[in-house]
């Protein structure tokens, strides 16, 4: 079959969009580009499976996990069904914590990313600050695998820990404690294509959704040095929560809450420096 042919039919089931990035990834061109091919004849194998990854598309699988991979933050990651996909919130909050690395920091640091899922935040940091150590902490085996292969992608040096937040953590302090948690109510509504295709444990944290932020504050002090960054992801109506939490187990503290660019609360840092 030619390109135009396979986009016809891709046409005729998913948005046309999602019909040339599905296309351009598989045939390894540019989306734009497709225009200029339209002739070109692609392989028995190669069009099964772009007429199998449409159909799995209209089926309602996110993009992403037809793809199998995510841009995040200038880097390609490897993602399947047992990560979150990333936001670009999670981007917003990368950024927001590297500026906030570069001002505190001279030296390298030493980060561990909590529930890092496929690693993109620390993943990302080790790339875009000077670490001294970078550990990457997840509950989920499945989860670990894949952040495993995209150590492997990134040539990473960073540590692979399977543990409960802290639970299994060695006696270490931190420079940075970075987190995006699960942190949506047991009972709350959200999209049907997230619910559907994304790991529950990735997502639910308890009736008011505090579990995880709790958790990690709770045990949190003994892992900090004497100047400390914490950042967090939030849910948009918990920053109030949030601080009365790290209030609660923490002293000697500086709070602040950035939003994102839709304008909701969407991080939350914490600064000790004694």
């Amino acid at each position: 079959m030619t390109i135009e042919e396979l986009l016809v039919y891709g046409k005729q089931h998913i948005h046309s969009d999602h019909a040339k990035i599905l296309l351009a990834e598989l045939i390894n061109k540019n989306p734009l580009e497709l225009l200029t091919c339209l002739n070109e004849t692609v392989d028995i194998k190669t069009a099964q499976l772009y007429k199998k990854e449409v159909l799995a598309l209209e089926s309602g699988k996110p993009l992403q996990y037809v793809l199998g991979n995510v841009n995040f933050y200038g880097n390609k990651f490897y993602i399947n069904e047992n990560v979150l996909i990333p936001r670009f919130e999670t981007e917003e909050l990368v950024e927001n914590t590297i500026k906030l690395i570069n001002e505190l920091f001279t030296e390298p640091v030493d980060i561990i990313d909590l529930g890092t899922g496929s690693g993109v935040i620390g993943l990302t940091l080790e790339k875009k600050v000077s670490t001294k150590t970078v550990d990457l902490i997840d509950i989920d085996k499945k989860a670990l695998e894949v952040t495993h292969k995209n150590c492997e992608l990134l040539n990473s040096k960073a540590n692979i820990i399977e543990s409960d937040f802290l639970s299994n953590i060695p006696n270490k302090k931190y420079d940075v404690i970075i987190s995006n948690p699960p942190y949506i109510k047991d009972n709350e509504e959200i999209e049907d294509i997230v619910k559907n295709n994304e790991p529950h444990i990735a997502l639910y944290a308890g009736v008011d959704g505090l579990d995880c932020y709790e958790k990690i504050l709770r045990e949190v002090k003994d892992y900090m040095k004497e100047k400390c960054l914490i950042a967090f992801e939030i849910g948009y109506t918990q920053s109030e929560d949030v601080i009365k939490l790290a209030n609660k187990y923490l002293d000697n503290i500086k709070i602040s809450v950035k939003k994102d660019l839709s304008d909701k609360d969407r991080m939350l840092f914490i600064i000790r420096d004694l």
